[in-house]
Protein backbone atom coordinates (compact mmCIF):
# COMPACT_ATOMS: atom_id res chain seq x y z
CA UNK A 1 0.00 0.00 0.00
CA UNK A 2 2.81 2.42 0.88
CA UNK A 3 4.51 1.64 -2.44
CA UNK A 4 1.32 2.48 -4.38
CA UNK A 5 0.88 5.73 -2.48
CA UNK A 6 4.45 6.76 -3.27
CA UNK A 7 4.05 5.74 -6.89
CA UNK A 8 0.83 7.75 -7.19
CA UNK A 9 2.51 10.77 -5.56
CA UNK A 10 5.45 10.48 -7.96
CA UNK A 11 3.12 10.22 -10.97
CA UNK A 12 1.08 13.26 -9.90
CA UNK A 13 4.25 15.25 -9.22
CA UNK A 14 5.58 14.48 -12.69
CA UNK A 15 2.25 15.42 -14.29
CA UNK A 16 2.30 18.75 -12.44
CA UNK A 17 5.94 19.40 -13.37
CA UNK A 18 5.46 18.70 -17.07
CA UNK A 19 2.10 20.45 -17.17
CA UNK A 20 3.59 23.61 -15.66
CA UNK A 21 6.35 23.71 -18.30
CA UNK A 22 4.12 23.55 -21.35
CA UNK A 23 2.23 26.27 -23.20
CA UNK A 24 1.98 30.02 -22.96
CA UNK A 25 0.48 31.87 -20.06
CA UNK A 26 -3.08 32.83 -21.11
CA UNK A 27 -2.57 36.27 -19.51
CA UNK A 28 0.31 37.18 -21.83
CA UNK A 29 -0.37 39.83 -24.42
CA UNK A 30 0.09 38.90 -28.05
CA UNK A 31 3.61 39.84 -29.19
CA UNK A 32 5.04 40.69 -32.61
CA UNK A 33 8.68 40.43 -33.77
CA UNK A 34 10.85 43.56 -33.46
CA UNK A 35 14.42 43.48 -34.77
CA UNK A 36 17.21 45.88 -35.60
CA UNK A 37 20.91 46.53 -35.24
CA UNK A 38 22.95 49.11 -33.33
CA UNK A 39 26.21 50.69 -34.41
CA UNK A 40 28.25 53.00 -32.19
CA UNK A 41 30.73 55.34 -33.87
CA UNK A 42 30.36 53.31 -37.08
CA UNK A 43 31.02 49.86 -35.59
CA UNK A 44 28.60 47.12 -34.43
CA UNK A 45 27.95 47.39 -30.69
CA UNK A 46 28.05 44.02 -28.89
CA UNK A 47 26.17 43.46 -25.61
CA UNK A 48 24.45 46.85 -25.71
CA UNK A 49 21.13 47.00 -23.82
CA UNK A 50 18.12 48.12 -25.87
CA UNK A 51 15.14 49.11 -23.66
CA UNK A 52 11.61 49.82 -24.91
CA UNK A 53 9.31 52.32 -23.21
CA UNK A 54 5.59 52.38 -24.04
CA UNK A 55 4.55 55.93 -24.97
CA UNK A 56 1.06 55.25 -23.56
CA UNK A 57 2.59 54.61 -20.13
CA UNK A 58 2.68 51.50 -18.00
CA UNK A 59 -0.27 49.14 -18.35
CA UNK A 60 -1.17 48.71 -14.66
CA UNK A 61 -3.35 45.63 -15.33
CA UNK A 62 -0.87 43.71 -17.52
CA UNK A 63 2.52 45.43 -17.26
CA UNK A 64 5.27 44.26 -19.60
CA UNK A 65 8.98 44.89 -19.93
CA UNK A 66 10.49 44.59 -23.40
CA UNK A 67 14.24 44.68 -24.01
CA UNK A 68 17.14 43.07 -25.84
CA UNK A 69 20.92 42.81 -25.84
CA UNK A 70 22.80 43.15 -29.11
CA UNK A 71 24.90 40.28 -30.42
CA UNK A 72 28.49 40.57 -31.72
CA UNK A 73 27.20 41.97 -35.03
CA UNK A 74 25.11 44.62 -33.22
CA UNK A 75 21.83 42.85 -34.08
CA UNK A 76 18.96 42.40 -31.64
CA UNK A 77 15.53 40.79 -31.25
CA UNK A 78 13.26 42.36 -28.63
CA UNK A 79 11.97 40.03 -25.92
CA UNK A 80 8.98 40.50 -23.63
CA UNK A 81 8.12 37.10 -22.17
CA UNK A 82 10.52 34.72 -23.93
CA UNK A 83 13.75 35.21 -25.87
CA UNK A 84 13.05 36.96 -29.17
CA UNK A 85 9.25 36.78 -28.89
CA UNK A 86 8.77 40.47 -29.76
CA UNK A 87 6.46 42.91 -28.04
CA UNK A 88 2.80 43.93 -27.77
CA UNK A 89 1.34 46.32 -30.32
CA UNK A 90 1.65 50.02 -29.50
CA UNK A 91 3.89 53.05 -29.80
CA UNK A 92 7.33 52.89 -28.20
CA UNK A 93 10.61 54.71 -27.76
CA UNK A 94 14.04 53.12 -27.43
CA UNK A 95 16.75 53.89 -24.90
CA UNK A 96 20.27 52.46 -24.85
CA UNK A 97 22.84 51.56 -22.18
CA UNK A 98 26.28 50.09 -22.82
CA UNK A 99 28.24 49.13 -19.73
CA UNK A 100 30.39 46.21 -18.72
CA UNK A 101 28.12 43.16 -18.99
CA UNK A 102 28.12 40.68 -16.09
CA UNK A 103 26.98 37.28 -17.40
CA UNK A 104 26.07 35.99 -13.92
CA UNK A 105 23.70 38.83 -12.99
CA UNK A 106 22.77 39.48 -16.66
CA UNK A 107 23.20 43.19 -15.98
CA UNK A 108 25.69 45.99 -16.27
CA UNK A 109 28.26 47.46 -13.96
CA UNK A 110 30.52 50.44 -14.34
CA UNK A 111 29.92 53.59 -16.36
CA UNK A 112 27.80 53.79 -19.51
CA UNK A 113 30.14 53.84 -22.54
CA UNK A 114 27.56 56.10 -24.21
CA UNK A 115 27.97 58.67 -21.39
CA UNK A 116 24.27 58.40 -20.38
CA UNK A 117 23.39 60.14 -23.66
CA UNK A 118 20.62 57.70 -24.63
CA UNK A 119 19.06 56.79 -21.25
CA UNK A 120 16.16 59.28 -21.12
CA UNK A 121 13.03 58.12 -23.01
CA UNK A 122 11.76 61.72 -23.10
CA UNK A 123 14.81 62.79 -25.13
CA UNK A 124 15.01 59.74 -27.40
CA UNK A 125 14.60 60.22 -31.14
CA UNK A 126 14.09 56.48 -31.69
CA UNK A 127 10.30 56.09 -31.78
CA UNK A 128 8.44 53.30 -33.53
CA UNK A 129 5.08 51.54 -33.78
CA UNK A 130 4.39 47.83 -33.41
CA UNK A 131 1.35 46.76 -35.42
CA UNK A 132 -0.71 43.63 -34.85
CA UNK A 133 0.46 40.73 -37.01
CA UNK A 134 3.36 42.62 -38.59
CA UNK A 135 7.06 42.19 -37.88
CA UNK A 136 8.90 45.47 -37.26
CA UNK A 137 12.44 45.94 -38.54
CA UNK A 138 14.01 49.04 -37.01
CA UNK A 139 16.97 48.80 -39.38
CA UNK A 140 20.39 50.15 -38.46
CA UNK A 141 20.46 52.55 -35.52
CA UNK A 142 23.51 54.80 -35.36
CA UNK A 143 24.68 56.05 -31.94
CA UNK A 144 27.79 57.98 -30.93
CA UNK A 145 29.92 58.26 -27.81
CA UNK A 146 30.64 61.92 -28.55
Amino acid sequence: MLFRTRLAFLFLSLMFLFGACGGRDPNWKETHPVTGEVYVDGAPAAMLLVNCTDLAGIDTEQPTLSKAYTDDAGKFEISTYETGDGMPEGEYVLTFMWGKFDAISRGYSGPDKLNDKYLDPKKSEHKFTVEKGKPTDLGRIELTTK
